[in-house]
């Protein structure tokens, strides 16, 4: 049975960091899960704000959090009101023994085809809505193709497909996905839908194209002298 490793651990320190930045020797352990906690917290009452990420960094006399979107607004609310209302919440839940000053960002994510989390939730919506799963891998990996910052995709299913009775893992994949080539970014997902016929697992893999293919496609192409 092979050995697996997240993709984005193995790539730690060379193209992705950590979900939570900060350094703390004596208080690791309750800062740890007191951001799991709050971690935990907003995605659970912003289930409809497609949240891709949620990151921690904290100073000594501050602690900021960096959501990442495609729907700020839910978030937001009118006014910034709902900011308001989640930066008190937080205060009260989780942090009414530190005095911190709680610094909210919203960073919104234009493409949903380049975030391989919003793309596993959208798809473990689909299939609690009963889609056929072959149909959602097929329409998801030629949407995301047409973007020209993906090189590669790849997508999973395992569990009870289609309500049958033994269950069984299903992939599809398209382009190219070097998992182990370091310098590759990739971005690896996971959800869970939850079903009649049990809870169904999804996977996604998906390249992005690297910062030196970025800057190469930036660059203003050169006319020749003849």
């Amino acid at each position: 049975m092979g050995q697996k490793v997240d993709p984005r651990g193995l790539r730690i320190g060379i193209n992705k960091t950590w979900n939570s930045r900060w350094y703390n020797k004596k208080n690791y352990k309750a800062n740890l899960q007191k951001d799991t906690l709050i971690r935990e917290h907003v995605l659970t009452n912003f289930k409809h704000a497609a949240i891709s990420s949620v990151d921690i960094e904290r100073s000594v006399a501050k602690l900021r959090m960096i959501i990442r979107t495609n729907r700020p607004g839910v978030i937001i609310g009118r006014g910034g009101k709902g900011l308001e209302e989640l930066r008190q919440t937080l205060e009260r839940k989780f942090l009414f023994k530190e005095k911190l000053q709680i610094q909210i960002d919203i960073v919104e994510v234009r493409s949903i085809e380049e975030d391989a989390q919003l793309l596993a939730n959208d798809a473990a919506f689909q299939i609690e809505k009963r889609i056929a799963f072959r149909r959602i891998m097929k329409m998801m990996i030629d949407k995301v193709m047409q973007n020209r910052n993906v090189n590669g995709i790849k997508v999973q299913f395992s569990g009870r497909l289609g309500g049958a009775e033994m269950s069984r893992v299903e992939w599809l994949s398209k382009g190219n996905i070097p998992l182990h080539t370091l310098r590759a970014n990739i971005d690896y997902a996971t959800a869970t839908a939850r079903t009649t016929y049990g809870a169904i697992g999804v996977k996604i893999w998906l390249n992005k194209i690297d910062q030196l293919e970025q800057d190469k496609q930036r660059r203003p192409r050169r006319s020749r002298r003849r």
